[in-house]
């Protein structure tokens, strides 16, 4: 068997993102957290729950959180209508359903087109966007779902 050395594997491949729309604004996802994307449908919501926790739905036998990312990124809430989406991740073996206003495509993302968010003043949205890119003249945030998922963590407890 032959020996594999690690300096010798690129790890700057490009990889795939998910791309979306939140109002006029575009933001991208790693595909690989993505599960699926499912039609807006209404949610059931929870008692003291965080504003931005739209309530749970069923999806196929599991109560699944729905979040509006709009919301959780603190640029208000619209109406819901059926062009909305809801895109399902997966993070640290927890389902999170994520709103969003449409889903646009996905692209490859190598570490040459990311450049970092510059710093700003506050701390609510520390680290909620990981990178910037331009793709044909758009300005898509790269999001840090990490960063997003651990304040509704921190908000329920």
């Amino acid at each position: 068997m032959e020996n594999i050395n690690m300096n010798d594997i690129d790890t700057s491949a490009p990889a795939e993102h998910l791309t979306f729309r939140i109002g006029d604004q575009e933001y991208s996802l790693d595909i690989m957290c993505v599960r699926e994307i499912r039609g807006w449908t209404k949610t059931t919501p929870l008692p003291h729950a965080p504003a931005y926790m739209k309530g749970v739905i069923n999806l196929r036998g599991t109560v699944l959180p729905v979040m509006d990312l709009a919301e959780r990124l603190g640029m208000g809430s619209s109406e819901h209508t059926d062009r909305n989406v809801i895109i399902v991740v997966k993070h640290n073996e927890n389902m999170t359903g994520l709103l969003v206003d449409a889903v646009s495509d996905i692209i490859a993302l190598s570490d040459d087109d990311l450049r970092p968010p510059p710093e700003v003043g506050g701390t609510r949205g520390t680290g909620v966007i990981k990178a910037l890119t331009l793709r044909d003249e758009r300005m898509i945030r790269v999001l840090n779902l990490a960063s997003v998922l651990e304040f509704e963590s921190l908000d329920a407890a």
